[in-house]
């Protein structure tokens, strides 16, 4: 606790507390609701904290954790984003030697660095795959091919949009939906690698909080939700799987990025969730509520950019929620749909704050959405941290 506050702020999200400890245990942190905050065993260098050290709201909590590391565990303190891609490139060579890997790229953060790396490491060895599954932002199938071209990558566009939306046909379970685009993704995926001689492996973007929050520990960590890219394939599809960046949080993915010379647009673009746009559409899934919420979207986070708000977000998005309200446009009621914009603040994902926008931008979006976007009449802001809400709503 060396050089920490007093009254330093931590963030504790559990149902659970610590109610006694045995004789040899010294606590060494308490706060006015909880006795056990933090406790030495006496005659061991074992410590235990009932607190998140990690996450951006516990404020000092890097003074901790190099405490810890520095003074305890000696730790030497020479990892960097670029000793993390070399040591991966070199690894990856020895690895994957002379096979074949194919790579499901989004057009995010995850999966272009998780490609850069792997280019890196085995060159013309690497063909990258990007599905439109229909539920992409605007445009955004055709912006991403486009950004990929002068990145030296091998990238096949493959247009699913009509596999993916008839198989979500009335499905309104959010699990439900995201098991179905899993599915449909490693039926159009594993089409695609067949095209290709010779693949052995499978690489993915996956990152530390996709595992966290897919994998359920035995004890209190429960399965928060699928991700398709986490807990392996069918056995049919004959490939093992590579993922490079599986122990890194999303800020430490975009410092290796721009180690490797990832250039800076790419870099900063908001996490965009596997399943897209089909679990911010609560309810099922039609070609009209797509249109809808990329219509939507697109004046959102375009607004974002022309006010300068866009970098000072970790991610932003609209949500059309299967509520319909009255309303009244020029002389005539209406009883169209809700949109709501959610933005939060964040470092690792794991933890958010809501941001806080301006009044006068979410006016100005506000207006702009009613008024161009076809059956949308109210729009709301979440105001909603995580915990206890997720930054997704499904």
């Amino acid at each position: 606790m060396k050089g920490l506050d007093l009254d330093t702020q931590v963030w504790m999200s559990h149902g659970d507390t610590i109610t006694e400890v045995p004789e040899n245990y010294k606590v060494i942190t308490s706060t006015s609701d909880v006795k056990f905050g933090g406790f030495k065993i006496s005659d061991e260098e074992t410590y235990g904290i009932q607190f998140h050290p990690e996450v951006y709201h516990t404020t000092q909590g890097k003074q901790l954790l190099e405490n810890f590391l520095v003074n305890i565990c000696e730790c030497k303190q020479d990892w960097t984003p670029s000793v993390f891609a070399d040591d991966t490139i070199k690894e990856l060579k020895e690895k994957l030697g002379n096979d074949k890997v194919v790579l499901g790229l989004s057009g995010g953060v995850d999966s272009s660095v998780a490609g850069i790396l792997l280019h890196k490491a085995i060159g013309k060895n690497l063909t990258c795959i990007f599905v439109d599954n229909g539920l992409l932002r605007k445009n955004e199938f055709e912006k991403v091919l486009e950004s990929y071209k002068d990145m030296g990558l091998n990238v096949i566009g493959v247009d699913a949009k009509e596999q993916f939306l008839s198989q979500l046909k009335g499905i309104s379970d959010p699990e439900g939906k995201r098991k179905a685009i899993g599915r449909v993704f490693i039926e159009v995926f594993d089409q695609e690698a067949h095209k290709i001689k010779d693949v052995k492996w499978l690489a993915q973007g996956t990152i530390y909080p996709d595992v966290i929050e897919s994998v359920s520990v035995n004890g209190p960590s429960a399965t928060i939700k699928s991700h398709h890219n986490v807990g392996g394939l069918p056995e049919e599809m004959n490939l093992k799987i590579v993922e490079p960046l599986k122990l890194l949080f999303k800020d430490e993915v975009r410092r290796v990025g721009a180690s490797i010379g990832i250039k800076s647009e790419l870099l900063k673009r908001h996490p965009f969730p596997g399943p897209g746009l089909a679990i911010r559409i609560l309810g099922d899934i039609t070609h009209e509520k797509v249109r809808i919420l990329q219509d939507v979207d697109d004046i959102y986070i375009e607004g974002l950019k022309e006010y300068d708000l866009y970098d000072k977000v970790w991610q932003a998005g609209a949500i059309l929620l299967p509520v319909q309200s009255v309303g009244v446009m020029g002389d005539e009621r209406t009883y169209e749909n809700a949109v709501a914009l959610r933005a939060v603040s964040s470092t690792d994902g794991m933890t958010a704050d809501w941001s806080h926008l301006p009044y006068e931008f979410l006016a100005d979006i506000s207006n702009k959405i009613i008024n161009k976007v076809k059956g949308i009449n109210r729009v709301v802001y979440d105001i909603s941290s995580k915990p206890p809400a997720t930054i997704e709503w499904e």
